[in-house]
């Protein structure tokens, strides 16, 4: 076919029909563990993390709770994968064998947030939150002024990572903060693209602004100790009895359990089998929801 304006327009429509395609091909499980937090800017500061809402009887005056500012910072990052489609392809009406091609870019733009907030959750043993601290550390500080003593929401070891979480409040421990959601482009002018003139081919692009980042350390225990029940159990607990930066109990109860492909076996037996290996009944069957994802291993 004649590569005319036209005739472009006609391929961005396919291309496009592929990515999309690719995309609505996959369902996301960042939203498990993460909320989203719109960005209007470069970035956000989150200072005003470090201190859960809770309810008083009124007596009296109104007890202000003011923010603990931690200059908590996420920038915004700028991701992009682009393709090429030759222009002889066009030419020769034979560009429909590359459909598969942007289906996969479609597919790329859906997982990566997953492999943004799974990947962060990972690093969390090597990467601050809000306090200062690693995400998972064994001396956050909490208590009011001259009576803060340090918490742990670590369980070390040797083995591959594993997560109990709780994410049944409005803030989940992770945080996607999206910029730009991702867009396809194309580089296709006819007869005016430098680079259609250089390397005869045309380019199609998709892009986005975006980052993760930590939200409350609390509601979450990142472990690399092996997946046995009392380690199930200490780490359990441990969300249970975490209280805000001020000391105040926090009620929180554990929800999901997010685990490497090769931890999947050890955490299905432990929480959705109803009956251990030797016969007794499973305590943690059904305790929480296990998550397995491919970013963790």
């Amino acid at each position: 076919m004649d590569i005319s304006k036209e005739a472009l327009q006609s391929l961005y429509a396919a291309v496009n029909t592929s990515f999309n395609k690719g995309r609505d091909s996959y369902q996301p499980l960042w939203h498990k563990v993460a909320t989203q937090v719109p960005s209007s800017g470069s970035e956000e500061n989150y200072s005003w993390l470090g201190e859960f809402s809770r309810l008083r009887e009124w007596i009296g005056d109104r007890q202000i709770n003011r923010m603990k500012v931690s200059n908590y910072v996420v920038r915004n990052r700028k991701f992009e994968a682009t393709e090429s489609i030759p222009a002889e392809r066009i030419e020769d009406d034979t560009y429909g064998i590359m459909a598969p091609k942007f289906e996969d870019m479609g597919y790329a733009a859906a997982t990566h947030p997953d492999e943004l907030v799974f990947s962060l959750l990972k690093d969390g043993f090597s990467t601050p939150c809000y306090d200062g601290l690693n995400f998972f550390d064994d001396s956050h500080m909490v208590g009011s002024d001259g009576e803060q003593k340090a918490v742990s929401n670590l369980i070390q070891g040797s083995s591959a990572p594993w997560f109990l979480l709780d994410t049944k409040r409005p803030l989940k421990p992770l945080i996607l903060q999206t910029r730009r959601d991702y867009r396809l482009q194309a580089k296709t002018d006819a007869g005016t693209s430098d680079h259609v003139f250089l390397s005869d081919e045309y380019l199609y692009g998709v892009d986005a602004r975006l980052n993760a980042g930590f939200g409350f350390w609390q509601q979450a225990i990142g472990a690399t100790s092996d997946l046995t029940e009392d380690n199930f159990n200490q780490a359990y607990s441990m969300i249970t009895e975490m209280k805000s930066d001020k000391g105040r109990p926090l009620g929180l109860v554990p929800s999901l359990l997010v685990v490497g492909p090769s931890n999947r076996i050890q955490a299905k037996q432990l929480v959705e089998a109803e009956r251990k290996a030797y016969g007794e009944s499973n305590a943690n069957y059904g305790a929480v929801e296990v998550l397995v994802v491919p970013w963790l291993d």
